[in-house]
Order: C-alpha cells, then structure tokens, then sequence
C-alpha cells in the first residue's frame, strides 16, 4: 500500500527481506494521514461487504493465460497493486512468499505498513486466512485474494482467473464487480522460512 489510499500514483515499495518482517513494524504516521487513510479504508470495507452479500460473477472476460513456470516455485514475490471497486481506486502492496512444497502465502498491506489481509494457499489449493482485517473480511480473503493468487502464482492453470497477462510482470484480473491491476516488482529466489507455512500459526478468531 502506499500514503493515502485515494491516491493512484505508484510509489516505490519498502525494502523488505521477509514477509514476517511486515508483523513488527509500526512506523509513525502523523495523526491527520492515518484518519485519511482510516476513513478510505471503511470506504472500501463497505464497499467490499457490499458486493460480497450481492454476490460476484466469476468468469466473464478473457480468461488469463499464465507462462507455466513464469515464476520460480520459492521465491519472495513482491507486488504492487491498484484495486478499483465500483470506480474507487485503492493502492496495495502484496508479499508473497512462494515455496515448491508448501504452497504460497500472500501478505496484503496498505501504503503505511498496516496488514490488510494475510492468507496462505497449500499446494492442493485450500486456502487458510492467516490474518483478516476490518477492510479485508475472512469470506473475501478465502473466496477471492486467495483465487487471484492461485490465477497468478499456482502451480496449475486455473478456469476462473479472468482478465488479462499485459507482459510477464503486469497482471489485470478483472472480475465483475472489482479489478486488479498488479505489477510485480521484485523477485527474489530463494528457500521461504518453513513457519511461513505453519497453519497453526493463523490468528485466532
């Protein structure tokens, strides 16, 4: 994520070695930004209630067509993001840790750090909702941040991944009442920490 969550300008992500480091910061945001950043995020947590009880289409577009293999199979994956839902744009940064044996985990944040949504997806494709948040419900995170990471970074091609591969970096997943459009800004191979993919380590309802 980036500042104020109105704004669309793309901003460079903050450096981060690992996905577990997004759990200890609390960086210091002048008291004015975070009420701005506050109030969009209730904008899109309503909105997002919203179409989760009216319902979600699912394939109606050009589906996308991923290069097998397009990514390494362990590897942290960090992306860039710009979600419009019913014609509010919202910015968000993605970290995904990817691992051959034990599935993906994505960690969603808004631009000042805060964790928006944190699930991870076994290799047989149940997903797990680690950690929700008031703008990110458990029913959206498992029905749809965990499909559009199975759509992207799966080990197998999906059928519901609509939208369109712009090049081998850029994604737009464009479902019917919400788009994404993703760009991927690092990858860095390597082995992901094993308790990345601990279940027992969701939080607690």
């Amino acid at each position: 994520m980036g500042n104020n969550m109105s704004r669309t300008e793309h901003r460079e992500v903050l450096e981060c070695g690992s996905p577990l480091l997004l759990f200890a910061r609390k960086p210091t945001i002048p008291k004015r930004q975070r009420a701005a950043a506050l109030q969009d995020a209730g904008s899109l947590a309503m909105l997002l209630a919203f179409l989760l009880l009216t319902g979600c289409a699912t394939a109606w577009r050009t589906q996308i067509q991923r290069t097998p293999n397009s990514f390494p199979a362990d590897a942290l994956i960090t992306q860039r993001g710009v979600l419009t839902v019913l014609g509010r744009q919202f910015t968000l940064n993605g970290y995904l840790a990817s691992s051959s044996t034990n599935g993906q985990r994505l960690i969603v944040t808004e631009n000042f750090g805060g964790v928006l949504a944190d699930v991870l997806v076994k290799p047989d494709g149940k997903a797990y909702v680690m950690r929700s948040s008031r703008v990110f419900k458990p029913k959206w995170i498992e029905r749809y941040i965990a499909a559009d990471v199975q759509c992207l970074f799966g080990n197998s091609q999906q059928t519901d991944c609509p939208g369109q591969m712009i090049s081998s970096n850029h994604f737009l997943i464009e479902r019917r009442w919400y788009k994404l459009e993703l760009h991927i800004v690092e990858t860095k191979p390597g082995v992901q920490p094993t308790e990345m993919f601990d279940t027992t380590k969701a939080e607690k309802p």
